[in-house]
């Protein structure tokens, strides 16, 4: 699966699991011949052999890439935000998991040194906080806190639960998830029902992990979503940045990567349960139009 999952007025999904829309002699050639996962790939052989700024691998597509626009990703664009709230110069480039010397994006690979032109040790997202806070203009870091550790198993939890289940489980939103992560792989049917196979499997295997309950419920999932939004926004209230912090955290990059990606216009979101939840929360909105404009100029 990538790294990371109102309905529409006239369907509603199940509020069970049951997305398995493959047929049986395929599912079961899957199941004995799995499909085989090889390990990541060397640096993309695209990269640059020297250039003067840093370079972000994400999931974006190609001519999104170009105009610099945010990633389609969660975890991309959390980090995506991040360096630009930081102030630090890159450039991003369409990328997949496969191509990551981690094997998850994104991953960062700097600037080319004079004095060694060729040293370019990639750097993990697990690391990007750190490339930040060496390399950035700005001062985005804020000091551990034990109601923030509180919060963020929100983002962890109940909404990334929510979003893997909107994304890769719910029917209605088919189409965006073949757009987004599937017809720029192949246009293959048959390689597109395996991808799809796939990432379904995959979601569903994490929220039942994650959630401890035999089957996927989406009337729970959106439910703890509305909870978790909801104790967001309070916290938030009517400051600028969470916490009282007097500027941007990486906590409040990682609430943009959710709430930006429900709202934006460009996303063909069928399933709105989701999007209306942070639609009908105010001050996120209002948030994450500040971190949009910082970020790119702009207001969606």
């Amino acid at each position: 699966m990538s790294s990371e999952t109102s309905t529409t007025a006239n369907a509603r999904p199940s509020s069970a699991s049951g997305w398995v829309a493959i047929p049986a002699p395929l599912a079961r050639l899957f199941k004995k011949f799995p499909l085989l996962t090889y390990p990541p790939n060397e640096l993309p052989a695209r990269s640059p052999s020297a250039r003067d700024v840093a370079t972000l691998y994400v999931f974006i597509s190609d001519e999104d890439a170009l105009r610099g626009l945010p990633s389609f990703n969660p975890s991309c664009l959390k980090w995506q935000a991040f360096l630009k709230l930081s102030g630090v110069d890159f450039r991003v480039v369409s990328s997949n998991n496969h191509a990551s010397p981690s094997g998850a994006l994104p991953f960062l690979i700097p600037p080319s040194s004079a004095n060694a032109p060729s040293v370019r040790t990639p750097v993990p997202s697990n690391k990007l906080e750190e490339y930040a806070a060496q390399h950035g203009a700005l001062d985005v870091s804020a000091a551990p806190d034990f109601k923030q550790e509180t919060y963020e198993s929100f983002l962890s939890y109940q909404i990334r639960n929510a979003w893997l289940y909107a994304l890769y489980l719910s029917r209605p939103n088919s189409a965006l998830l073949s757009q987004l992560y599937i017809t720029p792989v192949s246009a293959s049917p048959v390689v597109g029902m395996a991808i799809l196979y796939q990432l379904r499997h995959a979601a569903e295997t994490e929220i039942l992990r994650s959630m401890g309950t035999p089957v996927v419920s989406s009337d729970a999932l959106y439910k703890g979503a509305k909870e978790a939004f909801g104790a967001l926004s309070v916290v938030l209230g009517s400051e600028e940045w969470f916490f009282g912090h007097s500027s941007p955290s990486l906590f409040d990059a990682t609430v943009f990567s959710y709430t930006h990606l429900l709202l934006d216009n460009s996303l063909a979101w069928e399933d709105r349960v989701l999007p209306g939840i942070v639609k009908n929360v105010p001050n996120l909105v209002q948030h994450r139009d500040r971190i949009l404009q910082i970020c790119w100029g702009s207001k969606n």
